[in-house]
C-alpha cells in the first residue's frame, strides 16, 4: 500500500460525505503515529472531481471519509494544480492500521 514501511495507508475507492452530499471518489491515503504528541495523523489526496470542486470551491471544509476499512472525520483543504483536494485527520483513520510488528528475521 505504501512505499514507506513505517507508514500505513490505503489507495482506492471511497465515499466522501460533505454536508448532505455523498461523492464516490478515488483516494490515496497515508498515516503515521506521532510519538511526540501521541496522535495518529492521516492525510492524502482525493482524485479530481468536478462536482466536489464546485461544492467546496477551494475552501477548508469538514468531511467524513469512508473506505472498506473504516470511516473518519477529516478536513478538506488546498486543492493542488490538478484539482485534487488534500484531506487530513487526527486519531482513528478511515483505513486499517497495522498494530503489531513482526520482529522475526528471515534466515
Amino acid at each position: 500500500m505504501t512505499d514507506h514501511p513505517e507508514d500505513d495507508g490505503y489507495q482506492g475507492q471511497a465515499t466522501l460525505v460533505v454536508g448532505d452530499t455523498e461523492f464516490t471518489v478515488t483516494v490515496e491515503l497515508r498515516g503515521h503515529f506521532q510519538p511526540i504528541d501521541g496522535y495518529y495523523r492521516w492525510y492524502g489526496r482525493i482524485a479530481a472531481d468536478k462536482a466536489l470542486s464546485e461544492l467546496v470551491a477551494g475552501k477548508k471544509t469538514q468531511a467524513v471519509l469512508k473506505t472498506p476499512g473504516g470511516q473518519a472525520q477529516g478536513e478538506l483543504s488546498d486543492p493542488d494544480p490538478w484539482d485534487r483536494y488534500r484531506i487530513t485527520g487526527t486519531s482513528t483513520p478511515p483505513f486499517v492500521v497495522q498494530t503489531t510488528v513482526d520482529h522475526r528475521q528471515d534466515a
